[in-house]
């Protein structure tokens, strides 16, 4: 039963790439400069139900109140020091999508930087978000979204659901500047693969000479493909438009074998081969036990109870069966084979890096 459970999550992970099939290009690539660029900001969340900073331990929220307020025209005394319970320090972050105007919306996502125990029902104020160049591209302003809950008790206990201190809100910020794109500049367009892959970036060149004639595509490098196209933009996006509902067949993937050393897991291509070897792997189990006896003195014998440790150590050693690969088996084989012996994904992990280590396994190893 045991196996049959391993057998079964182990062939649910391995990942079996048998026949190529066709991708659209928009699937595949991206073109080079469309894209989006990230934003960042500082600002307050306000309105909190006692959950908000507490400003003996977080003095910037009380800095930056101060500051929001005196740009309002109130003046807080230097020796008074606001003991607030309703105020968030935040940071924003947003992603400012490619081609997008001023006017525009975009999502926001909030999330506490000081010692906010929840964010739930407060409003974050205006706040300009900046580029990597420092200039504001966006301003965030509205109430939030948060998914998590905690409360907390006196004693300093505390249920804590999801996460309270970071939510989201949904077109909480407005584009007030517009980034260039490369879309209407030069004669050609760069076609960017997302995986580098020599073949595909030839069949990519193949179809586009097919669709728009010879010598339209050239193939740069493994990820680059150039693709001559119309000076005027909107005869530009017409042909991307038919560039990108392109079909092409990828190539293959190599051979690889994914294994994250945390979880367990092991995620293997249909490709992978291993060569003539056999294997045989079994385990030490040592358990040590510490127990106390109490030694109690007979009566009126004048002696002390004491107490006196007693250590118990046990060593198993699990029975191991030698299993035998065939030169050039498949990816199946090579999990009914491991699976006869009744290893667990840990000991699979150390079979293939054996493998790995004495040149049978023909894939590559990556352990993440």
């Amino acid at each position: 039963m045991r196996s049959s459970r391993i057998a079964l999550a182990f062939l649910l992970l391995c990942v079996v790439v048998t026949t190529a099939h066709a991708e659209r290009v928009k699937d595949l690539a991206s073109v080079a400069g469309v894209r989006g660029n990230p934003l960042v900001g500082y600002g307050l969340v306000v309105g909190l139900d006692g959950t908000g900073d507490q400003t003996s331990q977080a003095p910037f929220t009380v800095q930056s109140l101060r500051n929001m307020l005196n740009e309002l025209g109130v003046t807080v005394p230097s020796n008074v020091n606001p003991q607030l319970k309703n105020v968030a320090a935040v940071a924003v972050h947003a992603e400012l999508p490619a081609f997008a105007k001023p006017g525009q919306q975009i999502d926001v996502t909030v999330s506490s930087i000081g010692n906010s125990a929840s964010l739930r029902g407060g409003t974050l104020l205006m706040t300009p978000l900046k580029g990597a160049d420092g200039q504001i591209y966006a301003i965030a302003q509205g109430n939030m979204v948060v998914g998590g809950f905690g409360v907390s008790g006196n004693d300093g206990s505390r249920i804590s659901v999801n996460v309270p201190s970071a939510g989201r809100i949904p077109n909480g910020a407005m584009v007030e500047r517009s980034l260039p794109t490369p879309l209407g500049q030069g004669g050609e367009l760069m076609l960017n693969l997302n995986q580098p892959d020599f073949t595909t970036a030839a069949r990519l060149v193949n179809i586009l000479n097919q669709t728009f004639g010879e010598g339209a595509a050239r193939a740069l490098d493994a990820v680059t493909v150039a693709v001559n196209a119309p000076t005027d933009v909107t005869a530009r996006v017409a042909f991307m438009a038919r560039v990108e509902n392109l079909e092409v067949n990828p190539g293959e993937a190599r051979a690889k074998v994914i294994v994250n050393s945390r979880t367990g897991t092991i995620v293997m291509g249909g490709l992978v081969k291993v060569l003539p070897a056999a294997i045989t792997h079994g385990s030490l189990t040592v358990t040590i036990s510490e127990n106390t006896n109490i030694s109690q003195p007979g009566p009126f014998s004048g002696g002390q109870t004491v107490a006196t440790p007693q250590t118990n150590i046990e060593a198993v050693q699990e029975q191991s069966r030698m299993f035998l690969f065939s030169g050039g088996v498949s990816l199946e084989e090579i999990v009914r084979a491991v699976n006869e012996v009744g290893a667990a994904p840990g000991d699979l992990i150390a079979i293939l890096e054996a493998l790995k280590q004495s040149g049978a396994l023909r894939a590559e190893l990556e352990v993440i």
